[in-house]
């Protein structure tokens, strides 16, 4: 019997607020209760991908505007957000389906993409052809630059190859988690 999952993509502006809610509840379950106010503030005002099985929805990816320094540049970042599959939906390719539409996404309007990733998402990730930044890893602090080396390894990037991994990446500050 095969299962039939409808992927929506939509800005938030779009997305109606018991949908959203919705949204939150399920990366609640997803994140086993940790999501913050933060977090769930990170995951807005771009564009999400809602996947549902019926009314249910059962999948969650978000990509918002973020800037970026890398190779002395500031680069427009498509930051992915809010990535999350029900458990009883997962292993069923719901996160490499929403990823596809979130990498269309970024690859016509943003420099690269990038997202901090978990233990459970980097094999997802790398097999959409993200890759994580090797270089020194720092943020933009309201008193001056930061240099953030416990994100090393976490932070991966989808690029077209023109960027130095080896390089640094610095990336604009925020409430919550930097990265």
């Amino acid at each position: 019997m095969t299962v039939r999952i409808a992927c929506r993509v939509a800005h938030t502006a779009d997305v109606p607020p018991a949908v959203l809610g919705e949204v939150r509840s399920l990366l609640t379950v997803v994140f086993d209760g940790e999501l913050e106010d933060a977090d769930w503030d990170h995951a807005l005002g771009g564009m999400h991908v809602i996947a549902r099985h019926g009314p249910d929805v059962v999948g969650h990816a978000s990509v918002v505007q973020r800037r970026l320094l890398a190779g002395g540049r500031a680069l427009r970042a498509g930051y992915v957000e809010g990535v999350g599959v029900h458990p009883a939906w997962q292993r069923r390719g719901i996160g490499g389906e929403m990823m596809t539409a979130l990498e269309r996404i970024i690859g016509a309007a943003y420099d690269l993409g990038a997202l901090g990733s978990s233990d459970e998402g980097a094999g997802l990730y790398a097999a959409h052809g993200w890759r994580p930044w090797r270089g020194p890893l720092s943020t933009m602090t309201p008193t001056g630059t930061v240099a953030t080396p416990e994100e090393q390894g976490w932070v991966y990037v989808l690029t077209d190859g023109r960027l130095d991994l080896d390089g640094e990446l610095v990336c604009d500050w925020r409430d919550g988690d930097v990265w």
